[in-house]
């Protein structure tokens, strides 16, 4: 060892003691985000965790073997391997076409499903929705005559994974508010007349980090008088709430489910916790 040896081999040395602290201190900061809160803390406890398997006070919408309550056009909608899956072909398109669960009418409710898409098409559970009215866009020519009892208005949960935005957001099917609160976003709002950005959840790209595609997702829909929330694989995802008492989104209706675009759509353990 000569005398320029020595101090390269104390930099080199000064060096990897650096190296190791800073690791350390990265370490130290990435185990801190993730740090979980205490069971309990001065006589203070945590919520238990959502089972997602726990249906204690709720009902099924599905029996997974028919459509037995359900109504929608058989060009498009089946069981499947235990899910209703609505499929779109580019023979068969479905435009945008609904299945609705016509056996009961919600208005205040817990609602959990799983739902999955394949393809790059989109799907939306809708709720408080109603049947009947007619489409504000174009009926494509294979859908026609229409039958309205297949036509769905109302708020949508929307689920669309191959599209950047959708998924997660409160959408107000086929009226004209359509967008009320995007994904990462708590909303209030009055009927058509107002909505006002009140706060934000997360980025609306970073959500989507919780979305997972071609896959099943659990989606869970909360609804209280005019208060909405969706809540995609535990993360909460969008909030909107109408204080208008004559608006279409606080009007007791059905539960539903759509296809829109050429995909596949599957959507099995549905089960409300109906309140009202």
């Amino acid at each position: 060892m000569n005398s320029t040896t020595f101090p390269n081999l104390q930099k080199r040395g000064l060096f990897i003691i650096v190296m190791l602290i800073a690791s350390q201190i990265t370490f130290a900061q990435g185990q801190s985000n993730k740090t979980k809160m205490p069971a309990s803390l001065f006589g203070f406890t945590q919520p238990t965790p959502m089972d997602f398997n726990d249906h204690v006070g709720y009902f099924s919408l599905f029996n997974g073997k028919d459509l037995k309550g359900w109504d929608g056009n058989p060009k498009f909608w089946r069981v499947e391997d235990g899910a209703i899956v609505g499929e779109s072909t580019p023979a068969n398109p479905s435009g945008n076409s609904y299945i609705a669960y016509k056996a009961m009418k919600a208005k205040d409710f817990t609602l959990k499903f799983e739902i999955k898409v394949e393809g790059d098409g989109g799907s939306g559970i809708q709720y408080r929705s109603k049947t009947g009215i007619p489409w504000l866009s174009k009926i494509p020519d294979n859908l026609q005559p229409v039958n309205l009892n297949w036509m769905m208005t109302g708020p949508q949960a929307d689920f669309w994974p191959s599209a950047q935005y959708w998924t997660g957001q409160f959408y107000s099917e086929n009226t004209p508010m359509r967008i009320l609160a995007w994904r990462g976003q708590v909303v209030e709002g009055y009927g058509t007349k107002s909505k006002r950005l009140m706060g934000n959840i997360g980025d609306i790209m970073d959500l989507a980090n919780y979305i997972k595609k071609n896959d099943w997702n659990q989606y869970t829909v909360i609804a209280r008088g005019g208060v909405f929330i969706h809540i995609i694989n535990g993360q909460l995802m969008a909030v909107m709430i109408d204080d208008d008492p004559a608006s279409s989104n606080n009007q007791a209706g059905y539960i539903g489910i759509e296809i829109e675009a050429i995909t596949k759509v599957l959507v099995r353990n549905i089960w409300i916790k109906k309140l009202d």
